[in-house]
């Protein structure tokens, strides 16, 4: 009977490099992450950023009116002064800008009460299965739901049925607030889950100190709340605005409508890749403002700090903030020496009480 040999050892040469370049990494904190990062930053960088560059560039290319073939590496400006020249381009961009816009807001509307009841209300239970229900439309195709929409909203379909006997019709399949509808549908969860996240990360000992000391429901949520989930919905947005930006499939099922992602498939489809690729630069561009906006407001900044305090309580000055280790302590001081207590977020106006 044979006994299994262990594991080989390194030879000595193989050892004494191993260990060197162990400490070299151990001494140099730094470069373990850039090693550790280089493999998925340069799939980003080449596969992803990569491509869209190289699909940036057809709008840049000539296609031969003859033979229909895109000339690579011949420059020119023509798609772009086609689409610039046509105001069904800009027509469309409009309509498309205004639904997604439109979209986003209605999302904000639904999912603000529906996250707090999840995160302040809900017991565990109730909680755990809304959480379901809300993730529970992602486990579905997406061309499911948009084909079911497209029962419920045609002629004959369920909505005209239920109807009939009041003596009204469905809305048809060429309503453009068809769109709206279903994008919002589709796109709901993911405005609910950040906003979830983001009520669930507002300790309760905050919305208690603003109840003792007098905060109403509509001062609590617009001094403390609000300004907490401005990340949140800055996030939650991202995602409803570009989705809706960019879908192509909704407005030809259910619309009977164009929208940039219609423009940007038929072309391709059609074998124009140079006016596809140009036009595809302006849901880019409208995301690069709408990130820098953003940005610019503070959505993604880490200063959205709930601050609890009173104002001169030393030195008489109304001006001066101090922010004492919890709310107990402010609301004990201020009732001793009958000084304000405010709550308020940095970069917006207290609330005194």
């Amino acid at each position: 009977m044979s006994i299994p040999e262990g594991p080989r050892a390194l030879p000595p040469a193989r050892q004494q490099l191993s260990r060197r370049i162990t400490s070299w990494f151990t001494a140099r904190p730094r470069a373990t992450v850039r090693a550790l990062l280089s493999g998925p930053l340069g799939w980003i960088g080449l596969v992803y950023l990569g491509s869209l560059v190289v699909l940036l560039l057809h709008a840049f290319w000539v296609k031969d009116s003859f033979t229909g073939k895109v000339e690579p590496f011949n420059w020119t400006f023509d798609a772009f002064i086609q689409i610039a020249g046509n105001p069904v381009y800009s027509t469309i961009a409009l309509r498309t800008i205004v639904i997604a816009l439109l979209v986003t807001i209605t999302d904000a509307l639904l999912a603000l009460p529906i996250a707090y009841y999840m995160a302040r209300i809900a017991s565990p239970r109730t909680r755990a299965l809304l959480l379901v229900a809300v993730t529970m439309p992602l486990w579905a195709s997406y061309l499911v739901k948009v084909y079911a929409w497209r029962t419920i909203l045609q002629g004959n379909g369920f909505l005209g049925w239920a109807l009939a006997p009041l003596g009204l019709e469905g809305p048809g399949l060429s309503e453009i607030t068809n769109a709206w509808i279903v994008l919002s549908y589709l796109w709901l969860p993911y405005m609910i889950l950040p906003i979830y996240a983001g009520l669930e990360r507002i300790p309760a000992s905050l919305l208690e100190a603003s109840a003792d000391l007098g905060g109403r429901a509509g001062i609590t949520f617009r001094r403390v709340i609000f300004p907490q989930l401005i990340p949140a919905l800055a996030a939650g947005s991202i995602f409803t605005f570009s989705l809706s930006l960019g879908d192509y499939i909704v407005p030809d099922l259910v619309a009977d409508a164009k929208f940039i992602g219609n423009v940007i498939y038929d072309n391709s489809s059609l074998g124009n890749p140079p006016l596809a690729a140009a036009y595809s630069m302006l849901p880019i561009g409208i995301m690069t403002v709408y990130l820098l906006v953003a940005r610019r407001l503070g959505a993604f900044a880490a200063k959205h700090r709930l601050r609890i305090g009173y104002h001169g309580h030393l030195s008489k000055d109304p001006d001066e903030f101090a922010q004492p280790s919890s709310w107990e302590t402010a609301y004990s001081f201020s009732k001793f020496n009958g000084i304000n207590l405010d709550i308020e977020s940095e970069g917006a106006s207290a609330m005194k009480v």
